[in-house]
């Protein structure tokens, strides 16, 4: 996939990857593409305060048919 665009998130204490994942893409298996984003911290499994991120947008991205309805928006 390659994001169309970037936010910026400023980590909080206890996130990680996969926190962040399921936070921005319903889906904690997206973690790799935060950390293709963010290459210097790809060794940080919790993050501290005021660590600033870029969480790639995916546009168009397809939802996998095994997804459960309730976290397809059905």
């Amino acid at each position: 996939m390659i994001p169309s665009r970037y936010i910026e998130y400023t980590t909080r204490l206890g996130d990680t990857f996969d926190r962040l994942a399921l936070q921005a893409y319903n889906d904690e298996k997206m973690a790799g593409e935060i950390i293709k984003a963010n290459p210097d911290y790809a060794d940080v499994l919790i993050f501290e305060d005021t660590v600033s991120l870029r969480i790639p947008i995916f546009e168009n991205a397809a939802q996998p048919e095994t997804l459960a309805p309730w976290r397809r928006g059905a």
